[in-house]
């Protein structure tokens, strides 16, 4: 039985995979209705992580209020629960004074967190298991999880020793996949769910070209800053993609500039089959054609949604 959400506040929710056009359509959707934009975006929350996570410059958050960008340092780690919490008061501000809130950005479980109002049930972390896991290679790790949670393996960064590692601790404790550890509330919103898609060629395209846009407006020397203020290598790894593959080539395991950027690039198409392939199984969204007439199929559909 789906919930009931008639009466609930409305929240249209912009999302889709990497390089497709997301804060763009958003922020004139935000123009159009008198609305602010509730970013949903793991990296993004992180400051001094600007190019690399193609987060909104200065002059478009001037055009609209953004919510949900740098309000944690790097080295720090900002959980999906402080991220529920903090977007849903962001949320509320922003009805209380009479605007529109869009959620805005590519990160599946920060989305599914707002629009379903997940519970996030505390699995604190166990020393002795972790120490145990970490010690494993990541090669040995990755077998485990697809045998204990598929669904988590699908989708998860398995580049990424932490999450991994994190995901294996919440089976083996409790018993049950990661996946299936967030049990259903009662949704706060009435959501619209539009989601932008490209052909697949063109959006590597497109992918593509913002890497090599990335590198001209100083991605590397946004990973020497990081490295200058203290931010490990290790915890470079974990941001993943721009900042994985620059830190591996500062460290030498890559031999040239041109192979660590061809690399990203085959890196980020991965990412993105794996974004997709989350976001197809969500029926309830609907999907634009970024080619055709994306600005006007999206205001139709978000009055209609508000009417």
């Amino acid at each position: 039985m789906q919930p009931q959400t008639e009466n609930l506040p409305s929240l249209p929710v912009i999302l889709g995979p990497t390089a497709s056009g997301k804060s763009s359509l958003g922020i004139i959707l935000a123009q159009h209705f008198s609305g602010e934009i509730v970013s949903a975006d793991s990296r993004q929350v992180y400051r001094g992580m600007d190019i690399g996570t193609a987060k909104v410059t200065h002059q478009e958050r001037s055009l609209v209020p953004h919510h949900l960008l740098d309000v944690a340092e790097p080295g720090e780690t900002y959980t999906v629960s402080q991220y529920q919490h903090d977007a849903n008061e962001a949320i509320r501000a922003i009805m209380t004074h009479g605007q529109l809130p869009l959620l805005v950005g590519g990160s599946p479980h920060y989305i599914q967190t707002i629009v379903d109002n997940f519970e996030i049930p505390a699995v604190p972390p166990q020393p002795e298991l972790r120490a145990q896991l970490e010690a494993q290679p990541l090669e040995q790790l990755l077998p485990q999880l697809e045998r204990l949670d598929p669904q988590s393996y699908a989708t998860i960064d398995r580049r990424n020793p932490r999450r991994v590692i994190r995901a294996l601790e919440v089976c083996l404790i409790t018993g049950k996949p990661f996946s299936a550890q967030r049990g259903k509330a009662h949704p706060l919103y009435r959501c619209l769910l539009l989601g932008i898609q490209w052909p697949r060629e063109l959006l590597y395209q497109r992918i593509d070209m913002r890497v090599d846009e990335r590198m001209q407006q100083g991605m590397v020397e946004e990973v020497h800053t990081l490295l200058k203020a203290g931010i490990s290598h290790e915890r470079l790894e974990e941001f993943g993609l721009e900042y994985r593959f620059i830190s591996r080539w500062l460290r030498g395991e890559l031999t040239t500039k041109e192979e660590m950027v061809q690399k990203l690039k085959y890196a980020i198409h991965d990412f993105t089959r794996r974004q997709l392939s989350w976001f197809r199984r969500d029926k309830r969204i609907i999907w634009l054609d970024g080619e055709t007439n994306l600005e006007q199929h999206a205001i139709a559909l978000v009055k209609d949604f508000l009417q």
